[in-house]
């Protein structure tokens, strides 16, 4: 699957910037190949459109923001946020125009920027927690990976990797798979299961706990296309929210967001040591990611690729986003 020639994909959230990254000037960002600028309008709102002027095609992200709307750094043509062109400068007396740029839906969550380029199939990944009493974030990552979105979030529900990739932070020798059940769902499913993990010595206060050893009950919740929203308990009471979500920059490139969110205090854990955990344990991960074809098959009769049991996970994700494309271009009736 290359995400630029997936239909599909386009029908979706995605996580495109930090909200920080949108302030008084003009922002830019790729989308599935496209590139976008993002700005807020005079009431304060996050608006999307092509980046690209369609006078002398300049980068609309590289202008300014004048009353809420985006100006061109070429020759000054102004859009707002439906992507109407609404003043070219060059004309002695300012009127309404035919055209304008692409204009997309966005808005924001959780303390980022969210864009989708059609209408989207499903809204973003609820997480409840967040309005709840007695839990925190903590913004992790959001950074770019040189592979595709699909590897990444496969990676995330493959019980059988833990002990080669982690065996320097939580893996064990032992390289069996526990038992594992996933209940499929219109938008994804959702993978649990419960295993022993290690809690090596410069780990420890990550997880508030003294024991060598400790075990994870996981339910581990897969949003199409490319998002997780995975539950660690711990038998401490300390439950670890993993909220990771993947953009497709382009066929190759995919912008890596993960946040957690806790059930303790700033004063139990320090943030930063919170992050520094969730880093060695990623960067396990995609030091062996960015070894990968970025360029996933959906069918496994092309035969480009073995599988075993523990793949459980990321062939129903294939399978999932095989049929819903089919199901997208057929006609309706």
């Amino acid at each position: 699957m290359r995400a630029c020639d997936t239909p599909l994909l386009r029908k979706f959230w995605y996580c495109v910037a930090r909200s920080g990254d949108v302030q008084d000037k003009p922002f830019g960002t790729r989308l599935l190949g496209e590139a976008v600028a993002l700005w807020r309008d005079g009431q304060g709102l996050v608006r999307a459109v092509q980046d690209r002027c369609p006078h002398r095609t300049a980068k609309l992200s590289l202008g300014q923001v004048n009353n809420g709307n985006l100006v061109c750094p070429y020759h000054g043509w102004t859009f707002n946020g439906d992507g109407h062109c609404i003043r070219v400068p060059q004309v002695v007396q300012d009127r309404p125009t035919p055209f304008g740029v692409n204009a997309y839906r966005c808005t924001e969550r959780y303390g980022y920027v969210w864009v989708a380029l059609e209408e989207p199939l499903f809204d973003i990944p609820e997480i409840a927690e967040l309005a709840t009493q007695g839990w925190r974030q903590v913004h992790e990552f959001h950074e770019v990976w040189r592979t595709s979105a699909l590897r990444i979030i496969e990676n995330a529900f493959d019980p059988a990797h833990i002990s080669f990739v982690h065996r320097n932070t939580f893996g064990t020798d032992d390289p069996r798979i526990e038992p594992f059940t996933l209940d499929e769902r219109p938008d994804g499913f959702v993978f649990r299961n419960d295993f022993r993990v290690t809690n090596a010595e410069h780990m420890k206060s990550a997880l508030a706990m003294d024991e060598d050893e400790t075990t994870r009950a996981t339910r581990n919740r897969f949003h199409l296309p490319f998002s997780r929203v995975g539950h660690i308990h711990y038998p401490n009471g300390l439950v670890h929210i993993l909220c990771s979500f993947l953009t497709p920059i382009d066929d190759v490139h995919t912008r890596f967001t993960q946040f957690v969110v806790r059930n303790d205090r700033e004063e139990d854990v320090p943030a930063e040591v919170v992050v520094a955990y969730d880093r060695e344990v990623t960067d396990e991960d995609r030091a062996v990611l960015e070894s990968t074809d970025p360029e996933v098959p959906l069918d496994r009769s092309e035969g480009v690729e073995l599988h075993m049991a523990a793949d459980r996970a990321g062939l129903t994700m294939r399978r999932m986003l095989r049929d819903l494309s089919v199901a997208q271009a057929t006609p309706a009736g």
